[in-house]
């Protein structure tokens, strides 16, 4: 069987770290291949890690085709779908995969109304170099994906990533403020989502000089920023009283709370994780 494995299709989402590596290969080792690896026509769609420990070891293994799969898009958002439906996979990426699943949906809609007659053939043009297969859609009367609901507000992303609002918020600053070192510190768990947002709104150079310090430094570096934001409110209930500095203070009480609040609902999460891991 010819298996195309395309790289950028492999890296599409986060790859596991080497100790969640390590685990698979271990039971992969000691029970087989047991998930089939999923394919569109020959290219691999799901079970990157599985193909390559098979592989290694020789080791035999299942494939299956999605008949369903007309486009690249297709592809992605069965792939965001498949992660988000995970335990395991951290709050930042979950949030990072339903904004990116927003994005996707958005383009589709507006492809949609503004050319539907050109909707079909610009939405198999792969932003990566993925050519629908050949064999990728057999005649065999297989519907295509419905499409997915629109994801047009704050509350929708955060339900289909299982985040609170606010935690999406955070994410979303993430995104376009933080420096790659930062996003690596909070993607590999060194900082919560709180702490990174915090420090994305510090200049770059600080950023980057911060998460090479470390977790202790980036906490610090947080807890300068909250601290910085404060004194001007307190400045400025001081020298007007009577002002609607009152009703800065309860805002920024009431985005206190939330953020504590996503980070009791991230450390629960991780508590029922850890729980259910031990179970097995």
């Amino acid at each position: 069987m010819n298996i195309v494995v395309n790289e950028e299709l492999k890296a599409y989402i986060d790859p596991m770290t080497p100790e969640e590596h390590e685990a698979l290969e271990r039971s992969i080792l000691a029970e087989g291949c047991r998930d089939a690896l999923v394919l569109w026509g020959d290219v691999l769609v799901d079970g990157h890690n599985r193909y390559g420990i098979c592989q290694k070891h020789g080791l035999p293994f299942k494939t299956v085709q999605n008949p369903r799969f007309k486009t690249i898009e297709d592809v992605h958002l069965w792939m965001i779908d498949q992660h988000l439906g995970r335990r395991s996979i951290s709050d930042y990426l979950r949030g990072v995969l339903a904004l990116r699943k927003k994005d996707i949906v958005d383009q589709q809609r507006s492809r949609s109304a503004t050319a539907p007659a050109e909707s079909a053939a610009s939405s198999s043009d792969a932003p990566f170099d993925v050519d629908p297969p050949a064999d990728a859609t057999p005649d065999d009367g297989a519907a295509p994906l419905p499409p997915p609901a629109p994801l047009n507000s704050r509350e929708a992303i955060a339900r289909a990533a299982r985040l609170s609002s606010s935690q999406v918020v955070m994410i979303e600053k993430i995104q376009k403020q933080a420096a790659p070192e930062l996003v690596a510190a909070v993607k590999s768990g060194v900082i919560s989502i709180n702490t990174a947002a915090a420090v994305a709104t510090l200049p770059a150079e600080e950023q980057v000089s911060a998460a090479n310090a470390g977790k202790d430094e980036l906490k610090q570096a947080a807890k300068r920023v909250r601290e910085s934001k404060k004194k001007p409110r307190a400045e400025s209930a001081e020298a007007s009283p009577d002002d609607e500095s009152g009703t800065d203070t309860v805002q920024a009480l009431q985005q206190r709370v939330a953020e504590l609040t996503a980070e009791n609902e991230s450390l629960r999460r991780q508590v029922a994780d850890l729980q259910a891991q031990l179970a097995h």
